[in-house]
């Protein structure tokens, strides 16, 4: 099956055996980088799996793309757009409803694995809108409270299911920053587990191993 023109560019992975509905999962790259970033171990994924990667809409010369802006000021330092990142939020929820509408999907089976920057829009789009979302796999990112729908606290989050895992050695996103998602999903009384790696800014064999048997037991 060829990718259809939706909202956002993207790539497929068909399930091995076709179902009317396949559970579905839905690939947000990381800032720099593009569609086949994370498509690259969609084959170690589970083969009942419809897998969908996910480009980010706005390009970065000479080559990447990204959610949002990140921002290099001599007083402020580093910081985030966080205006366009709620605008990817957006455009991310829009482009599951259209991937539910195209695509021999399952709308009550959908997974966000997200990588860094696309950690960060997973949550806000989960938190924000869990009646869409069953599971996510929070790689090497955190939990951005600016961005998420306001009264986010009010929602059910009695479906949803999180695996975050972190680099011990990162030093792109502060370890710090992940190790304060658990007491955050803890307080929403969502279901979650937390582990971290001896790596940087990556995802270390055990790690993709562990999020894996994760996944397949919530599927």
């Amino acid at each position: 099956m060829t990718s259809k023109d939706l909202c956002l560019h993207h790539l497929i992975r068909e399930p091995k055996e076709k179902k009317e509905k396949s559970p579905v999962l839905i690939m947000l790259h990381g800032y720099g980088s593009d569609a086949n970033d994370l498509f690259s171990f969609a084959s170690e994924l589970p083969e009942e799996l419809f897998i969908i990667s996910a480009q980010a809409p706005y390009p970065l010369p000479p080559y990447g793309n990204a959610w949002y802006a990140i921002n290099f000021d001599s007083v402020q330092g580093k910081f985030s757009d966080d205006f366009q990142a709620i605008e990817s939020r957006n455009k991310i929820v829009r482009f599951i409803d259209e991937v539910v509408e195209n695509y021999p999907v399952d709308p009550g089976n959908v997974t966000l694995l997200g990588f860094s920057q696309g950690t960060i829009l997973s949550y806000a789009v989960a938190l924000s809108y869990p009646e869409r979302i069953k599971n996510v796999i929070a790689l090497s990112g955190y939990i951005n409270l600016d961005i998420l729908e306001k009264g986010y606290r009010n929602n059910d989050f009695s479906k949803l299911g999180i695996y975050a895992s972190h680099g011990s050695q990162d030093q792109v996103i502060p370890v710090s920053w992940a190790r304060r998602n658990p007491e955050i999903l803890k307080s929403l009384a969502i279901e979650h587990t937390y582990s971290e790696f001896p790596v940087g800014h990556g995802v270390a064999p055990q790690n993709l191993m562990e999020l894996k048997n994760w996944l397949k037991k919530r599927l």
